[in-house]
């Protein structure tokens, strides 16, 4: 009478097993896609690779007839695709923080050079540094612009490389202004007779 339930366990693990795990691998399939959608081959490309790579290696098992090996790599592939969808979502979470930052130090400079030129001092450098620190000054605040454009647009890597290196640039172009100023003769002194 005990070996009755282990019979019926047995067939109906072998009746599983002796057709393709449709479901398991449309299930899996299912989060392939969500975790696609949900940016994973941006921000979780290992995962994405390996629950590729996975619902692949279960259909090469259903290919060759083994269905208890498609079942567990279809089931695999599910689990690794939920995975690669939860790394895509703190990967998306990162790469904003991580953007928000650039553009914010981005603004800092630029309003520090436009500053830095609205300066009466400033003004009275010669026309060629002026010129040259005005257009660094457009280029960037263009930059800045273009940056938060793709931020706006959740294009986390344009976002960063619209800005990169423009704190550099900015800061060069303080120190040549700063050179430039240096540079300035000084007034002669005029002496009462």
């Amino acid at each position: 009478m005990r070996a009755l339930p282990a019979v019926i366990l047995s067939l109906v693990f072998l009746s599983a097993c002796s057709t393709p795990p449709q479901k398991e691998l449309d299930l899996a399939q299912g989060a392939l896609d969500a975790a696609r959608a949900a940016g994973a081959e941006q921000y979780a490309p290992k995962e994405m690779t390996a629950a590729t790579n996975t619902l692949q290696q279960a259909r090469d098992a259903v290919a060759q007839r083994d269905f208890r090996l498609a079942l567990t790599r279809a089931l695999d592939a599910h689990d690794r695709a939920l995975d690669a969808a939860r790394a895509a979502a703190e990967g998306q979470v990162r790469a904003h923080a991580e953007t928000a930052a650039a553009l914010t130090a981005a603004r800092t400079a630029v309003q520090t050079l436009a500053r830095r030129l609205e300066l009466p001092d400033t003004a009275k450098l010669p026309k060629a540094d002026l010129d040259a620190a005005r257009a660094a000054l457009h280029t960037a605040q263009a930059d800045v612009q273009k940056a938060g454009a793709a931020a706006t647009a959740a294009d986390y890597t344009a976002a960063r490389q619209a800005v990169a290196g423009l704190s550099v640039r900015i800061a060069a172009q303080m120190r040549a202004l700063d050179a430039a100023a240096t540079k300035r003769p000084a007034r002669p002194v005029r002496r009462g007779r």
